[in-house]
């Protein structure tokens, strides 16, 4: 018989390998860390920062040398941008002294003003963004009151002033009253615009669901027509800051409309100068303060 004979492996294998030790595999070796690079910076835009601060301050320098040249010509002493500014520093040195009723600081004037505008402003807004509400919600309210909104929102504002002295014997509240009643259209018409504009979709889920009108008002006409209502706000402040002026150069007192017809009176140009400057400022100062508020409470649109 012819027996099979079986080697191991390790006796097949030579005698260098048998000698040999076996090595252990090798780990696998992790890939290093890819650490990205910053991105480069990119050159810094300095177009936009132009494009903001030189129109303005060539519009400010156009401005002066207009006013120079007006100056220089000028034959009846008007008074220069250097002689104003001047004058101006002077004033604006003790802006609240008091010297009697009819001569106060530039200060107090501009209080004054304020605090009658706060009055009639503030008077407006009671009467005219309910009011508004109401002429939009209701169209038989809106048919009543449109003509009359018509027919009285375009007389001047100075054709009321002799109404309010005959109504309220008194040009403090004669003024408040103008005030009050210029302020009062931009208002109601931009509220009841408002109103009249929310989807129609939005009143018939209401419907369907059997809000109540104080639900109504609340959850969905307030929301939808804040926008609007806050640019009447706007408006009827910017109409009341000029009705003001115009309304105490007639009735004098402490403001800063007394302050430039008084100053006219003196001849003396320069305070009349200063104090179409200090009106513009303080009117920029709310257009802006409300424009702030307008994009703290309203939607997105609102803020361009």
């Amino acid at each position: 018989m012819v027996s099979a004979v079986f080697h191991s492996p390790i006796e097949a294998m030579p005698p260098a390998q048998k000698s040999a030790p076996l090595a252990a595999p090798k780990p696998a070796q992790e890939p290093a860390p890819v650490v990205a690079k910053p991105a480069p910076r990119a050159p810094r835009d300095s177009s936009g920062l132009w494009l903001r601060v030189l129109p303005p301050v060539l519009g400010i320098a156009l401005l002066i040398l207009v006013w120079e040249l007006v100056a220089i010509r000028s034959t009846t002493g008007f008074p220069t941008p250097l002689a104003t500014w001047q004058q101006a520093v002077q004033v604006f040195s003790d802006p609240f002294y008091s010297k009697g009723p009819n001569d106060q600081g530039v200060g107090w004037n501009v209080l004054s003003s304020l605090r009658r505008v706060a009055l009639g402003f503030g008077l407006a807004a009671l009467v005219g963004i309910p009011a508004g509400f109401a002429i939009g919600r209701f169209e038989f309210l809106s048919r009543m009151f449109n003509p009359l909104i018509s027919l009285l929102r375009p007389v001047s504002p100075l054709a009321w002033l002799p109404i309010g002295l005959l109504i309220f014997k008194g040009a403090n509240p004669a003024a408040i009253w103008t005030i009050f009643i210029c302020s009062i259209w931009p208002m109601i018409i931009n509220t009841a615009v408002g109103v009249q504009r929310v989807p129609s979709d939005y009143m018939n889920v209401a419907r369907v669901l059997n809000l109540s009108e104080w639900k109504i008002f609340t959850k969905i006409l307030f929301p939808a027509v804040l926008p609007y209502m806050l640019t009447g706000v706007r408006l009827a402040v910017g109409t009341a800051w000029l009705v003001i002026v115009a309304a105490e150069m007639l009735t004098g007192g402490v403001g800063i409309g007394f302050w430039v017809w008084d100053e006219w009176n003196n001849l003396n140009v320069a305070n009349i100068i200063i104090a179409i400057f200090v009106i513009g400022i303080v009117g920029l100062v709310l257009e802006f303060a409300l424009v702030k508020v307008a994009t703290a409470f309203t939607f997105e649109e609102v803020k361009s």
